[in-house]
């Protein structure tokens, strides 16, 4: 076996585009993905899994029907099953998503944002 530690700044330095979700690790069912987020993003839900957000570098807000969370570098929010949530970045925000494989960063909103799904770098 190769063991080599995964260099997430390394990673995130391959990311060209924002809002397009990369995958660096599995655990069992679960993806490691990285993103980098500007702007704001679209409304919507996973109903049938919980989503990290894990700020590496920069600010991220979530937003919810009913209120918001602010998110600084290092910190981390769980968004809960089925609560409709709206990513928003003011500047460039790196990320790290930590969710079930074959997740859609869009969940059943779809539209122009909706990336393709399980994309490794």
């Amino acid at each position: 076996m190769d063991y080599k530690a995964i260099d997430i700044q390394q990673k995130l330095g391959l990311l060209n585009e924002q809002w397009s979700p990369r995958v660096i690790a599995e655990m069992n069912d679960y993806q490691f993905k990285v993103v980098k987020l500007e702007g704001d993003f679209v409304w919507h839900d996973h109903p049938e899994t919980d989503e990290v957000f894990l700020v590496i570098k920069g600010n991220l807000r979530i937003d919810f029907r009913d209120g918001a969370v602010n998110l600084a570098a290092g910190e981390m929010f769980v968004v809960p099953k089925g609560v409709e949530h709206k990513p928003f970045a003011e500047q460039e925000a790196e990320v790290m998503l930590i969710e079930p494989r074959g997740v859609l960063n869009t969940g059943q909103a779809g539209g122009e944002r909706t990336a393709e799904n399980d994309v490794w770098i």
